[in-house]
């Protein structure tokens, strides 16, 4: 049984035609599914990913109408990145976003990455990172995450150059978003904020079996830890990080618009989920029954501060009740809601998607 990487981030927003016009217009995401929270089938479930939504590119949208602010804290997610190709790439992302009136901090040295920030219009903190240079600019390849690493000095001072950072851009406009910005890559990591860092390594390097690729310190807040875990060599798109904080100092997430209601990670098939369900339950956790989510099955249990974590297949994928060309055109319904799809239809907005073209395509 393995974790293959991450699967999708699950998100609560306020409006679901704001949220569209964001992410496809914006970030140039792909609409892929236009459905309904399944456990909850008044309101929407927006998927938007990569042209087939493929797993590790898919950001989903609860809307809850007129929900007030989450806010990030134990227990919760921070943030998730999307990955980039490379430096002008980013650049070319702070460039846009600043000209279409969205305040971006950075880029700000990772040591591993660099990175922007924004929000969306919920709130939600979105990074952009760079695909490199990776884990073993500070530990050899065999000995990642095995021991603790300082946040390089000279790093931190450029970080706190705030002038030097907020002039650096990319010098042209950036109307369109060129290949080399795309973001079908999908997903670099998401971090969540945890209480004991060590009880969260028990329970992603030991119980679920991912692989610590680095221990550091916050690099905005050195009193706290910051590790993480990937697959394989962690490369970007398989990583999940946390930020370790005081119950005494930091408060409990609160959930609502712009905070992650889950995260994902995927496993390769059905039997490997059950195979991943027996072994969750013999080790005391609570696990759901699989859920048919029509494009994958789900099972869902929380980490050990409560955030709600699920392991999803990696199919059929969204082509099941769409064709690829038209995928996020039409509201898709589980077959045991089609008998109820006139009143479902008529209890939700309408919302509209500009026509999906591949990056680069006039």
């Amino acid at each position: 049984m393995t974790i293959e990487g991450l699967h999708h981030i699950t998100i609560v927003c306020a409006d679901a035609q704001r949220t569209v016009d964001f992410y496809t217009k914006v970030l140039g995401h792909r609409l892929i599914k236009k459905t309904v929270n399944f456990d909850s089938p008044t309101s929407y479930h927006l998927y938007f990913g990569n042209e087939t939504g493929s797993p590790g590119s898919a950001v989903t949208f609860f809307e809850w109408p007129g929900a007030s602010r989450g806010h990030w804290g134990i227990g919760g997610t921070h943030h998730y990145a999307m990955q980039v190709a490379d430096y002008d790439g980013l650049l070319k992302w702070k460039r846009r976003l600043n000209d279409v009136g969205i305040p971006v901090d950075g880029p700000l040295d990772r040591h591993y990455f660099t990175s922007i920030y924004f929000n969306d219009p919920d709130g939600t903190i979105l990074e952009i990172a760079t695909v490199g240079p990776g884990w073993t600019v500070d530990e050899e390849p065999d000995r990642i995450g095995t021991e603790y690493r300082e946040p390089p000095a000279e790093m931190m001072v450029r970080n706190r150059d705030e002038a030097t950072i907020a002039a650096t851009t990319w010098p042209e406009p950036v109307p369109v978003i060129t290949h080399d910005m795309a973001l079908s890559r999908g997903l670099h990591h998401i971090t969540a904020i945890g209480s004991d860092i060590e009880r969260t390594h028990d329970f992603f390097g030991g119980l679920l079996g991912m692989r610590r690729v680095k221990m550091t310190s916050n690099f905005d807040d050195p009193d706290s830890a910051h590790w993480y875990w990937g697959v394989g060599e962690g490369q970007p798109g398989t990583l999940i990080t946390y930020f370790g904080r005081s119950v005494l100092k930091e408060r409990r997430m609160q959930m609502g618009a712009g905070q992650t209601h889950h995260f994902a990670l995927a496993v390769p098939d059905e039997e490997s989920q059950l195979q991943w369900r027996e072994r969750l339950l013999q080790a005391g956790l609570r696990v759901t029954p699989v859920r048919d989510r029509v494009y994958f099955k789900s099972i869902y249990m929380n980490d050990p501060d409560g955030h709600i974590v699920e392991l999803a297949t990696l199919g059929p994928g969204f082509a099941v009740d769409e064709d690829p060309s038209r995928l996020g055109t039409g509201l898709q319904l589980p077959p045991w809601l089609e008998k109820d799809r006139a009143p479902i239809e008529a209890g939700l907005r309408p919302i509209d998607a500009p026509e999906w073209q591949p990056v680069g395509a006039s």
